[in-house]
C-alpha cells in the first residue's frame, strides 16, 4: 500500500523546487507565457483533485476491510459446510452462544410465563417426508395445538437439520457439539446416541438457567391435544412414563426422557446439575436409565425438587398407549427400535387420529377406538 501512495504521489504531483535564495525577482513573462502558465496550474488542478479522489477511495476500501474483518463469524457444525446466524448485534460484537440461545427462546416464549417448547433434530430425522413432517403436522391436526407451534424451538444438531427447520419452521438453533457429528440416526445404546442423550440434558440446564420453563419433546411424539391443561400447576419437574403405576407421585413409575415439562427455579437447575453429572457415576447408561437410578436419591429429597409423574391416559406411546382417544394429549412412538420402523408407525398413528376427527360427535363419544399401532415397532 506505501508503493501504491509513492506511485501516486508520483505521477499526479509535480516535482517542488527547493531553492536557498531568499527571495528572487523574475522579469514578467509574455503574453504566451502566461497562458501557457494558466494551463500548466489548470493541469496541476486536476492531478490534485485525481490524487484526492484515489486517496479517498484507498482509504475508503481499507477502511471497509477493517471493518468487515469484525463482522460476526460465521458458525460452523463440525465436518459440514457453515451456517450463518443472524446478525443482532453491531459489527464489533460477539454474541455468546447464551445470547444467540436467549434471542431465539425470547422470540418464542409465552409472554406469560417465559414457556417454550423444546425440540431436538438431526438430519437422519429432518428429511422430507421423515419424522420432523410429520411431528409439525400434528400439530396443524391436533386439537388446539396449532397455536403452539408459534412456541416451538427446534435445536438443529447439524447444518442439515438447521437448513431444513429454517424452510419449515420460525423459530431455530444451530446446537454444536465440538467433535460430534450428530448428523446421521444415532442408533439406540451406542457412544453416539449416549453423546446425543446427555448433550441434550446439558443444554437443557441451560435453557433453565437462562430462565425459561420448557416442554421438551421428542419429534417422534404426536401433539394431538394441548397438554397444558393436563399438567400439575404445583410440580417443577414432571415427566412421562413408559409404565405408569396410577401415583402420579410414585417414584415406582418407569420414566421416558422424551416428554417433560420443567419449570426454571433453582431447585430444577441444581436437579439438571446432579442428573448430568450422574452419567459419570453411571457410566454407559443414557439419562433416562440414570434418572430412573437417581430419582430416589436423598440428594434429589433435599434440594425440595417437586416431581410428579405424567399419566399414560393422556401422554401415552407404544409401550403403554393412551386407551381413550378424548383423553390422549400426546403419543409416543417409544419401544421401538429403527428409523423406518417408526415413520410406519407414525404415519398409521397419525391416519388413527385424522379418522376419529372425521366422526360425528356422538359417535366419537360411544365408540370404543383401538390404535392400530404397534405395527413394525412389534
Amino acid at each position: 500500500m506505501v508503493h501504491l501512495l509513492r506511485s501516486i504521489l508520483c505521477n499526479f504531483l509535480p516535482p517542488i523546487a527547493t531553492s536557498t535564495t531568499s527571495r528572487r525577482r523574475f522579469p514578467l513573462p509574455p503574453p504566451s507565457a502566461v497562458t501557457m502558465s494558466s494551463r500548466g496550474s489548470a493541469s496541476l488542478s486536476v492531478r490534485r483533485a485525481l490524487f484526492i479522489f484515489t486517496s479517498g477511495f484507498i482509504s475508503f476500501v481499507l477502511f471497509y476491510s477493517f471493518v468487515a474483518s469484525f463482522s460476526l463469524r460465521i458458525f460452523s457444525f463440525p465436518t459440514v459446510p457453515a451456517v450463518r446466524f443472524p446478525n443482532y448485534f453491531s459489527s464489533f460484537y460477539e454474541p455468546s452462544d447464551e445470547e444467540k440461545l436467549d434471542i431465539v427462546l425470547r422470540g418464542a416464549a409465552m409472554e406469560d410465563n417465559r414457556t417454550v417448547i423444546l425440540t431436538t433434530l438431526n438430519e437422519a430425522w429432518a428429511a422430507p417426508n421423515s419424522v420432523f413432517d410429520l411431528f409439525l403436522e400434528s400439530f396443524r391436526t391436533g386439537l388446539r395445538t396449532r397455536r403452539l407451534l408459534s412456541h416451538l424451538v427446534v435445536i438443529a444438531l447439524d447444518e442439515k437439520a438447521y437448513r431444513r427447520c429454517k424452510e419449515l419452521h420460525g423459530h431455530c438453533y444451530a446446537l454444536v457439539t465440538e467433535g460430534v457429528d450428530f448428523r446421521h440416526e444415532a442408533y439406540f445404546m451406542t457412544p453416539a446416541y449416549l453423546k446425543m442423550m446427555w448433550r441434550r440434558i446439558d443444554f437443557l440446564r441451560t435453557v433453565l438457567e437462562l430462565g425459561y420453563n420448557f416442554v421438551f419433546t421428542d419429534t417422534d411424539i404426536m401433539w394431538f391435544r394441548d397438554p397444558f391443561p393436563r399438567f400439575y400447576p404445583d410440580a417443577d419437574f414432571q415427566i412421562a412414563c413408559d409404565l405408569y403405576s396410577g401415583d402420579s407421585l410414585g417414584l415406582g413409575n418407569i420414566v421416558n426422557g422424551g416428554f417433560s415439562y420443567v419449570k426454571a427455579n433453582n431447585r430444577s437447575i441444581e436437579f439438571y446439575k446432579f442428573w448430568h453429572s450422574s452419567r459419570n457415576t453411571y457410566p454407559g447408561h443414557h439419562d433416562q436409565d440414570v434418572l430412573n437410578f437417581i430419582k430416589k436419591d436423598e440428594y434429589v429429597k433435599d434440594l425440595g425438587l417437586k416431581m410428579r409423574f405424567l399419566d399414560t391416559a393422556y401422554f401415552g406411546g407404544l409401550c403403554e398407549p393412551s386407551k381413550d382417544f378424548n383423553l390422549v394429549c400426546t403419543m409416543h412412538v417409544n419401544c421401538c427400535l429403527g428409523l423406518d420402523n417408526k415413520l410406519n408407525d407414525l404415519k398409521v398413528m397419525l391416519a388413527d387420529w385424522r379418522n376419529f376427527l372425521s366422526l360425528p360427535p356422538k359417535l366419537k363419544r360411544e365408540l370404543r377406538i383401538s390404535w392400530r399401532v404397534p405395527q413394525n415397532c412389534r
